[in-house]
Parts: structure tokens; sequence; C-alpha cells
């Protein structure tokens, strides 16, 4: 009788919290500080800078990433809220959705990126989407209209998304770069006038401290996956058979 194989888990990567690539032995560190101001350019209150996508595209004189081993990322659904709110990944890569609430949930994207509908699913369980186009995916629910998210689809894999303190350091082989920036409050013409060209040397480079400036609206004004307005929900007080309270 033939012995059982023994089942290995594939390990899940959580992406956008530092460079997803394995740096090469002739890599360089691109690092600064991105600090998010109001519109006229004073410091907020509230010193979070979190939530910066900070890529490098690859110029021409930049080697291009060989093909590697397919990534998994994950955006989960806890306490009606996407965590991360912010998830950059490179294209081709999969995304799980998994609902850790005792309610259902409905995550999917109508307009611009990558649009998907993973349906309306049950606690405890997961969706999956594989993302093959570079863009901005705006995530939402569509039970819960306050639950939103965006995910970054980049066609490179030396990227970061910044904590708190607007930190970022990027590994990258030596070579030339354009750096790009994106934020959820900031417009595009903005993004375009902090992009430049680097060229990436054994010593890396290190940037200054660059300001961002940050509207205040955080939610991307949108209607559920038909096109229509949310319509008022009751409270929800029935838990799924199985859940945990």
């Amino acid at each position: 009788m033939s012995r059982p194989r023994p089942f290995f888990a594939p390990a899940l990567l959580l992406a956008g919290a530092a460079s997803l690539s394995p740096a090469p032995a002739t890599a360089a560190a691109v690092s600064g500080t991105v600090i998010l101001v109001n519109a006229d350019g004073r410091r907020m209150k509230t010193p979070d800078h979190s939530g910066v996508v900070v890529w490098l595209e690859p110029l021409d004189s930049a080697p291009r990433p060989a093909s590697s081993q397919v990534k998994q990322a994950v955006m989960d659904q806890r306490n009606k809220t996407f965590l991360p709110h912010v998830l950059a990944i490179e294209v081709g890569t999969p995304v799980d959705f998994p609902n850790s609430d005792p309610i259902f949930h409905n995550a999917f994207s109508n307009y611009n990126g990558q649009i998907f509908d993973v349906q309306l699913y049950a606690p405890e369980t997961s969706r999956r989407v594989v993302f093959r186009r570079p863009g901005i995916v705006h995530v939402f629910c569509n039970i819960h209209e306050t639950m939103s998210a965006v995910i970054a689809v980049l066609s490179t894999p030396y990227f970061v998304v910044t904590g708190a303190d607007g930190r970022f350091k990027i590994e990258a082989p030596r070579g030339g770069y354009r750096l790009r920036f994106w934020h959820e409050r900031t417009q595009p013409d903005v993004l375009q006038k902090l992009e430049q060209q680097l060229a990436v040397g054994d010593e890396g480079v290190t940037l200054g401290e660059m300001q961002i400036p940050a509207g205040s609206s955080v939610v991307t004004p949108h209607k559920n996956k038909y096109g229509h307005e949310y319509a008022p929900r009751p409270a929800e007080h029935v838990f799924y058979p199985g859940a945990r309270r």
C-alpha cells in the first residue's frame, strides 16, 4: 500500500509591507521619506504618512527582472474593514480575500484598474483574484458601503508602501529608474510632478524629505456593483451559524 503524500500549505506573502523581490547581489537601496501635508503645505496635525505607494520603473539602462516564482498576497476583511487598506503587488499576483467577520461580504471593483466581483460569500471562507494588468484598483464591498481599499498593481517588483513614519527603502539592481508615487488623496498631476529619474549605483541613493499634498476625502464616492445607490441596511445582529462571535 502506497504511503499518503505529505501536504504542504503554500506560504502566503503579504505584499506592500516591503520590496517583494529578493535583492540581487549587486542591488543597492533607494531610500527617503515622504511627508503628507495639507493642500496649503502645512503639516498635518496627525502625523500619519502611511499608504503612499513608492516604486521604481526600470529605464533602458536598468536590467529587467527575470520572471520569478508567483507570489501571493492577502487582503483580509475584519471588523468591516479591508486589511491592509493599501496593498501593492506586481502584475500577475493572486490576491486572497478571506472573510474573517461573522457576516457575509462581497468584495468587488467595477471601474478603473481590473474589474472583478467575487460574489457573496460566508464567514471563514475566502475568494481569490489574479490581477493581470497594471493600474490602481479601488475595492469595495457590495453590502457595506463604508468598506474601501486600494490595490496598486505594478509592472515592476521594486516597490513599497509607506508606514506611519513615511520612510521607504527599495532594493534594486544598478541602473536607471523612474521614481514614482501614488496616494489616494493626491491628484495625479501633483504626483506626476514628484517623479524623477535616478541612477542607482553601488552606494545606492538617499533622497531628502519629499512633501505630498493630500486632500481630506478617504472613501472614493461609489455605488454598488449594479451601479445603484446603497440601500439603508438594518443592524446586523444575526451571526452566521458556526462563526465565532
